[in-house]
This record gives structure tokens, sequence and C-alpha cells, in this order.
């Protein structure tokens, strides 16, 4: 560890040595330019990173994927977008030569807006961009496939080839078939043939299909099978949201031994199931106390057995093999003010990617390299966003209407006592998601500008357990709603609040709780930010109709359409007496952008103050840089105008 420690120091003292002054104000794009590093990715050799770097020049805007060699320093850029046409949602590596880049790009079926996702491959030898499959390939299928980057297996034995869940082929060509690809020149070929409503496949350690997940309405089943043809068993049935959900994640090297995500005194834990145990025993392998644990497995080919759970929104990687463990303890010595994840190895395992953050830290990404016993930090994920400069925010619980205990996050000003602060309550979509004490690229913006963040995991979040969750189940605008406002009455409370200086923002469902919250509250705030918001929760599960999630829609959200129409923004505009902003992305396929704009013309013909900006090309993330900035200079003005 001391070479660590050696490189890591310097690291360290450059920060120490940046001058910052207490109120800085940063450049508004520091915070709403998309990261500046994102998607790392390290080759199995471990000698060739990836990562999606942000474009932004005076002719160019978007992002391009750098391939650096770790051991000569030097750089290819083979793939750049704009953002607009198609977005890179993921990348990673085939072999040491062939990188999978997965996008996704806006189109239309048959008249129902839709997301298409396609993978593209580069070869760092032949320096050549394709298609996966194939146009002969494509001729198998009966249409075109929505979804083309559902990766069932790497098939690490075979550089050749993967396994791709897809759509379109077969008699059933409605559900999901199973095809290996050929990496080379994009053939396919039939491994699974679809079946009745099994919407996906796990294979086990020795690339066999063996699991089938089925799903009609909101009712799941879980069958295995030998081998593909061969006859299946149910191994566990249950519906949707209900506490005996048994999800599988995985395989031991023992073809065997199925892990599974099930509920353990209340919360989701990691099991594994003997499979020719006829009682189908779940032996606990991890659990956390008092919150769920999420993820996927990760699988060490060396020791031929799972190590670990990558889980959270930076895959980061939880172990619990003693070697791995000593590893990260000692990650944490060298880095003790941050929270740090190894997120990648090299197929040796000798070679790894640390991401490390905390509340303060935008992100910092490190190469390490065990037999050197070096740690360097290889990019940063805002540049200009350095602990220096950034706000802190503090972890609390209050107390809703019901006696709940609701978990939430305070970010106030740097350098000013937390008292009569103007204010920006910030509730998170989902609304079955969850925030959390790290960075937040919002939550520091609006800190930066002056203003104290509140951010609340609202009953319904994720990760608190099942009865939490549940608790949220066609609930909103009722306690869920209450919730936000309790949160924001008890910040007033503690001092916190300026009471006439409070404004609700919101993304998504965080949106709707925003408009929500101006409609029923009319004492409680001075204005509402909505961003690509849910207006009428009626129309929202009705235009799920044509998908096949419709049924499990109706059971999160509700299906007595009077009665959500009541609970919705748009029903309630007559009710709203302070400033309203509205933004939306015109291609938006998560929330459409016919929501905003019901809502403004329905506001504007009560002549309420209220403004819309509709972002041309938009999707529902603000994956364009020019549109994140855009909206933030909106919001920025906003706020400037009706809070200060």
């Amino acid at each position: 560890m001391k070479r660590i420690l050696t490189s890591l120091t310097a690291f360290v003292m450059l920060f120490a040595n940046i001058a910052v002054a207490k109120n800085q104000l940063l450049p508004l794009e520091a915070f709403a330019s998309i990261p500046d590093v994102s998607h790392v990715t390290m080759s199995p050799n471990g000698k060739l990173i990836a990562s999606l770097v942000r474009l932004n020049t005076d002719k160019q805007q978007g992002a391009i994927i750098n391939i650096l060699d770790i051991d000569t320093r030097e750089s290819i850029f083979p793939v750049q977008t704009d953002n607009e046409k198609f977005v890179i949602l993921s990348m990673s590596w085939a072999s040491d030569d062939l990188l999978l880049v997965e996008a996704k790009f806006p189109a239309v079926r048959y008249g129902t807006p839709t997301t298409e996702t396609r993978i593209i491959t580069y070869s760092v030898s032949k320096k050549k961009i394709s298609n996966l499959l194939s146009r002969f390939g494509l001729k198998k299928f009966k249409w075109m496939p929505q979804i083309q980057s559902n990766i069932i297996d790497y098939l690490p034995n075979d550089e050749k080839h993967i396994l791709l869940g897809i759509n379109g082929l077969g008699n059933k060509p409605q559900y999901e078939s199973v095809i290996q690809v050929n990496l080379n020149n994009g053939n396919v070929r039939f491994k699974q043939p679809a079946e009745s409503n099994i919407t996906d496949w796990v294979t086990d350690r020795q690339n066999r299909i063996r699991v089938g997940i089925y799903r009609k309405d909101t009712q799941y089943r879980i069958y295995e099978q030998a081998d593909a043809h061969k006859d299946r068993r149910l191994l566990w049935e249950f519906e949707a949201f209900e506490e005996d959900q048994v999800w599988p994640m995985g395989f031991a090297e023992d073809k065997d031994i199925l892990y599974v995500q099930a509920y353990h005194e209340g919360y989701e834990a990691i099991f594994k199931v003997n499979l020719q145990d006829p009682k189908l025993t779940k032996e606990l392998v991890f659990s956390k106390e008092f919150s769920d644990v999420n993820g996927s497995l990760i699988y060490s080919k060396l020791k031929k057995k799972v190590i670990g759970i990558d889980d959270g929104d930076e895959s980061e990687y939880t172990f619990w093999d003693k070697e791995y463990i000593g590893l990260a303890n000692g990650l944490n010595k060298a880095l003790p003010d941050y929270r740090n994840y190894i997120t990648q190895f090299s197929e040796n395992e000798r070679r790894y990617i640390v991401y490390s953050t905390n509340a303060k830290e935008a992100g910092i990404y490190f190469f390490g390299d065990r037999d050197a016993g070096q740690l360097l930090p290889i990019a940063y994920r805002y540049k200009q966003l350095s602990p220096d400069v950034l706000a802190d925010t503090e972890t609390l619980t209050y107390q809703a209407r019901d006696g709940l205990d609701i978990q939430a996050f305070l970010t106030t000003p740097k350098g000013q006592e937390a008292k009569n602060l103007p204010t920006i309550i910030f509730p998170h979509g989902g609304p079955i998601s969850y925030d959390s004490n790290s960075f937040d690229y919002w939550t520091q913006f609006f800190a930066n500008r002056g203003y104290a963040v509140l951010r609340m995991n609202f009953r319904g979040s994720a990760g608190y357990g099942y009865d939490f969750m549940k608790a949220g189940l066609k609930n909103w605008g009722l306690d869920m709603q209450n919730d936000v406002e309790d949160g924001t009455r008890w910040l007033i409370e503690r001092g916190t609040a300026d009471p006439n200086k409070i404004c609700i923002v919101g993304a998504s469902y965080g949106g709707y709780a925003a408009l929500m919250g101006v409609a029923t509250t009319q004492d409680l705030y001075q204005c509402a930010v909505s961003v690509a918001g849910v207006t009428d929760i009626e129309y929202l599960v009705k235009s799920s109709r044509r998908y096949t999630n419709f049924e499990i829609v109706k059971k999160q959200i509700g299906d007595d359409y009077d009665a959500l129409y009541e609970r919705s923004p748009l029903s309630k505009a007559k009710d709203i007496n302070v400033p309203v902003l509205l933004i939306h992305g015109d291609k938006d396929r998560v929330v459409r952008v016919q929501h905003s704009e019901d809502m403004f013309d329905e506001l504007e013909d009560l002549n309420k103050p209220v403004e819309y900006i509709e972002l041309e090309n938009g999707d529902h993330y603000l994956s364009n840089n020019k549109h994140r900035i855009n909206t933030f200079m909106a919001i920025e003005a906003f706020l400037q105008k009706n809070l200060l």
C-alpha cells in the first residue's frame, strides 16, 4: 500500500492547495453539462480503458468515445454522437479487441412512441465500426426488433460469439428468443425458441439456457430447464409487488446452485438455492440491516465462485470474499474521505477500476494495479467541481403526520448559516427510486446559487424494505404527497427555510409532486418547476395500453380513472396561484410531452402565471448538453425572479 499512499499524497495535496472563496459562484455549465467522463470500462486484459467523454467545442456538441492504452497513454476516438440522433447508454468489452456500444434513439411504431436500442461494435485492431446484427442476420426476423441490446451471456470462453435475447423470431415472435450472434460477421443462430409470456432468460456458468422468467398481466413464474428445448419445471410463482417474490440472479459454478433475490425480514437480500432440493430452501448469503440489497452478481473466473454483488447507481462492488474485502479495506485506508467502489476487474483480477465519490466529490475514476502497487487517478466525472467549491449535505430524519420516519438529505449553501434560507424542495422521480447522501449535480447547483435544498425519500421510495415500498402503491397525490409537504413544514419549523421563499422543483414524478404541491397547499410554496413532469395520471396509465407492462402500471398507479384524474395537477389548475415553469422534451418516451403541453394550455387559459419551454428532440433525461444547459438557465432565471 506504500505506493498507493505515495501516489495519492500528491493528488490530495493538489486539492489542498486550491484556493477557493467561501461563496464562489461557479459557471452554470460546470453543473448543467453532461459529465465530462462516464461509462468507464476496462478490457479483459486490463490494457485498454474505454470511456465516454463530453464534446464541447464551437463546432461540435455531444459525446465521443475515448479508448486509452493504459501502458502507452495513447488514445483513439472512434465514435461520437450529438446526443440527439442517438444516445450512448453503456459500453462493455466482448474481448480485448472488441468494444460493444449500446445506444438508444426515439422512434414510432404503428403510431406508438417507442425507444429503440441497438449495439454497435468497434474493433481496435481493424479500426472498424459495425452494427452487431448484420443485414443478412436481420433477414431471419419477421419484423425489425425494437430492443436489440439485451445481452444474455458474454460467453467468456468464446470470443467470437455472445448470446442475445431478442423478439421478432420463430413461431412466437412477440416473445423473447435467444440467439447466438457471431461478433465477426453479425450472423445469428437460434439457441432458445421463444415461449409464450417468457420475457427473459438466464444462463448457467456452462452457458446453457437454464431459467425462464414468465409474466402474464401481473403474475410472474420462474421456470427451470435442463437445457434449451427440454421440459421446464415451475420453481416459484408470485404476483408483482408482493413479498413472496423470488428473482433469479445467476448461477454458481455448480449448475445446481442458483442465486436469487428475495425478501428477508422485510428487506431484499441475496440467497442461494440448491435446485436439487425439493423444498427449494433459500440459504441467506448477504443482507443489510434495515435496507434492501439490489444488483448483479460478481463472479470470479479465477476462484470459480461468486465473490460479491455489483449494486448501486455507479456499479458499486460489495464483496463477501475475504481477499477482496481486504482489497476494499485497503482502498478505504488510502482514500479515507471517500466512498470507494471497485467497478471492474481485469480477467486476471490484478488490474481494476475504482470510482470514488461523496456528497462533495463529483466523482474520480482511478486505475489500480495490484502487482505494481499503484492507484492512479485517470478521469474526473465533473472536472470543474472539486470538493472545495461544493456544499455539505446532512442526512436527517423527520416524521410524517402519521408518525412514519422519512429519511431526508439537506444541503445548505457553503459558508452560510443554515437559518432562514431561500429553499428548494426537491422530491425525486420514479417514484420507486431513491435519493442518497451522495453527489447530485442539481442539488449542488442550487446550493451554489444560495438555496438550501431538501430531498426526501417519501413512502414508496426504493431501498427501505417491502412495507415502505408497498405504502407507495396507488398513492400518488395522497400520503406520498403528504410526506413531501410534511418535510417542507418540518424544515420551516426548524428554522432552516424562509417560509416566504420556498420553491418546489422536480423532474418526472418529482415534477408531478411539484405541481401537486402548489395546487393543494397554496400557502406553502412561492413557485414550482416541473421538468418532464406528469400532469395527468389518468392519461399516464391509459397511454400504457399498447405496452406489455400495462397491467403492472395499473397495479402500481391505479385504474380508477376518475380518481386518478382528480389526483392530477391538470384537474387542479384553477387552484394554482403561484408562478409555474414547465420544461419538456418533445421526444420524451417516458412521460409524453402532451403532459406539459396540456398543463400549459390549461394554466394559460385560466390566466395563471406560467412559462413553458419545449426542448426540440429532447428526451426524458436531458441527455443533450444544450438541452441541459438551457434547462438550468431557465430554472435559474425563474428562481431569481420569483424567489429572490
